[in-house]
């Protein structure tokens, strides 16, 4: 399965904490860590200064705690360790698929499941409560979908939509009704 993860499997660039104003750039690909930084100060020493690399095999980096303690500083531990994960060839799949594909494969479980794996990671929560997903599990649930419903979803998102009972989403697009007449009336005199 690794053997399908070919060229660049992660980028990242950022900005040194403060004081420093150095831009590094942090690449990992199928055989290599790139690590990329950029001097930028006003001082006239460093105003001539090239942009460095430093290319590293996976073992090389995982050997090289100085080059990890500058990643961890820069990054933060959570991108620190997942580099290295990366470089043990422990891959996280679920993170490489597309968008699409993740809403497709979600939609497909029950509303328990959706609501355990919202609480598993922040791309899962991210997916799990994405308008995109709500308006095709409304869609799947429910027989009729109005017009002003779907103008609705824009204001409340189609997650609120879908848990909110009928009358209270009656009550809603009447309120949202009144609220157009009134701002029409208010444009009319």
């Amino acid at each position: 399965m690794a053997s399908l993860l070919r060229g660049i499997i992660f980028e990242i660039s950022a900005q040194a904490p403060a004081p420093s104003k150095d831009y590094h750039h942090l690449l990992v690909t199928d055989s290599k860590v790139i690590w990329r930084w950029w001097k930028i100060s006003l001082r006239s020493e460093f105003r001539n200064m090239k942009p460095w690399e430093q290319n590293s095999s996976y073992q090389d980096f995982l050997d090289d705690l100085n080059l990890q303690v500058h990643i961890s500083v820069i990054f933060g531990n959570e991108i620190l360790k997942y580099i290295c994960n990366l470089c043990q060839h422990r891959f996280d799949y679920l993170e490489r698929l597309p968008k699409g594909l993740l809403m497709y494969i979600i939609s497909f479980l029950e509303l328990e499941d959706i609501a355990r794996l919202s609480q598993t990671s922040r791309q899962f929560e991210k997916a799990c409560n994405s308008d995109e997903l709500w308006a095709h599990i409304v869609s799947r649930y429910c027989d009729t979908i109005t017009q002003e419903m779907r103008e609705l979803s824009v204001e409340v998102g189609w997650k609120e939509i879908f848990f909110t009972n009928k009358l209270q989403l009656q009550k809603k697009i009447r309120r949202r009704r009144q609220r157009f007449a009134e701002d029409a009336d208010d444009m009319m005199a």
